[in-house]
């Protein structure tokens, strides 16, 4: 059993993220994206250079692209990404500084990021692209489009969240079909919805390789098991399985199905699917989760025997606590007075911003609240999305998991600090601890700015785990 902490780091302290009830848009929205001494007041002035940064600090200097918190960690994910080809460091500053002179809003970053993408889904200026040139400009489409997609709620054209989506994804199956070779994509089984996924391989001979099942998280896109995981799997050898689980992607923009607390029920035929195939060395199936997936993953593991290792990128137990105290505390054990307080007492006080990162939070729970939300309405219904996010605490069953874990750890956590230390207690199967921290820029939630690092991490732990099977 491995503990590597780093050096000691300093504890994000949660602000309140709410003023009355609701306050402040990019906090709800990050989920308690706010730290000790990074108020509004005390933010670097954006890309300007400071020697080192304030003590705690999680952003210093020119990491704070946005002074808003929220916007600011997905700006950073953006640039992350250049290191996987799924950004350029380039394209997202100049954004960057468009939306700052323009005014940071929804608004501004949903039409610049947009723009973006439409540009590089046209044919680029001078010598006509080659396939490879093509390829590269749909996978950085597809990061840009996300981008827009995440605050699209929020900006003039809530009810364009389907077709944005379908920006993205239109670019990310265009990058998959110049892939050489081509990721194998299909629809496996599940419930009345199939779930699509992309088999990516090193090759097309039938050699029987270890194979990693990427779980992405709640607000994730496919562009984002790129980052964190394809090519890293793809250069060692490995196969790699991307697809939509429920409450993401195409089930939850298009085919409207929210999340599940079950999550084996969601793996297993994946895994059914898997050891059907004869590049598929069963013995070596891995199952990584980020972000949110940092519960959903384990939560699988719990129940699936066929897996041979799994890893929590963060450790996470219970994402209801991702969500802030006074949120939490409009849920009641009954239906009717929940929904009373917010339609009556929590919805007339929220002002737009607000409101919109609520319908951000809580739409891959409900599809009537993603629906009222294209529609620029607010959601009645808070009780019915709340308890299902509540329902994904795997508090109780974490113990049960039998094969090696890896948890991960982030110093600065905003979304589920702490959480990643207490699964690590409870697990009782082979385990191990990273955290990964601002000494090497790999601060933040899953990493924003090192997704390599968090790469690196993550594979060689699952090289060497399972290279005695």
């Amino acid at each position: 059993m491995r503990d590597v902490s780093g050096e000691s780091t300093h504890t994000p302290t949660r602000r309140s993220a709410l003023a009355g009830l609701v306050g402040g848009a990019g906090a709800v929205l990050a989920a308690g994206c706010s730290w000790s001494g990074a108020t509004s007041a005390s933010v670097p002035t954006p890309g300007s250079a400071t020697p080192s940064g304030a003590a705690g600090d999680p952003t210093p200097g020119v990491m704070t692209l946005f002074e808003d918190p929220a916007f600011n960690f997905n700006g950073l994910l953006a640039l992350g990404s250049s290191g996987a080809g799924a950004g350029e460091v380039g394209e997202v500053l100049t954004a960057v500084n468009a939306i700052n002179k323009a005014g940071l809003s929804s608004q501004s970053y949903v039409e610049t990021f947009r723009k973006l993408g439409d540009q590089l889904m046209a044919a680029p200026e001078g010598s006509a692209a080659d396939d490879q040139t093509t390829r590269f400009r749909a996978l950085r489409a597809a990061q840009y489009y996300g981008q827009a997609l995440f605050f699209v709620l929020g900006s003039d054209d809530p009810g364009s969240e389907e077709q944005l989506y379908k920006s993205g994804r239109g670019a990310w199956d265009k990058f998959c079909d110049l892939c050489d070779p081509a990721p194998v994509k299909t629809n496996v089984p599940y419930g009345k919805t199939p779930l699509p996924v992309w088999f990516f391989r090193p090759d097309e001979s039938e050699q029987r390789r270890p194979t990693v099942i990427l779980t992405n998280g709640s607000d994730g896109q496919n562009v984002d098991m790129w980052t964190y995981g394809v090519p890293a799997a793809l250069n060692r050898g490995w196969n790699a399985l991307v697809y939509d689980g429920p409450g993401q992607g195409q089930l939850l923009f298009v085919d409207q199905v929210t999340f599940t607390p079950t999550w084996e029920k969601v793996v297993s035929p994946l895994v059914d699917w898997l050891v059907a195939r004869s590049d598929v060395d069963t013995e070596k199936i891995a199952l990584t989760g980020l972000s949110m997936a940092g519960d959903l993953a384990p939560r699988a593991a719990a129940f699936e025997d066929r897996l041979a290792a799994v890893v929590a990128m963060p450790g996470c137990l219970t994402p209801w606590l991702g969500f802030p105290p006074e949120v939490r505390e409009i849920l009641t054990p009954n239906k009717e007075e929940t929904n009373t307080v917010w339609n009556e007492e929590v919805v007339p006080e929220l002002s737009a911003a607000d409101a919109a990162t609520l319908k951000k939070r809580f739409e891959p729970f409900s599809a009537q609240a993603m629906l009222d939300a294209r529609e620029g309405k607010m959601f009645t219904d808070f009780y019915t999305p709340a308890r299902a996010v509540e329902a994904l605490d795997i508090t109780d069953v974490v113990s049960r998991i039998k094969m090696p874990a890896l948890v991960l750890d982030y110093e600065f956590e905003q979304f589920y600090p702490g959480q990643a230390r207490q699964m690590f207690d409870k697990l009782t199967s082979p385990k191990d601890y990273v955290k990964l921290t601002a000494a090497t820029g790999a601060q933040l939630h899953c990493s924003p700015m090192a997704p390599q690092q968090h790469c690196e991490v993550v594979f060689d732990w699952l090289d060497e785990t399972l290279s005695g099977q």
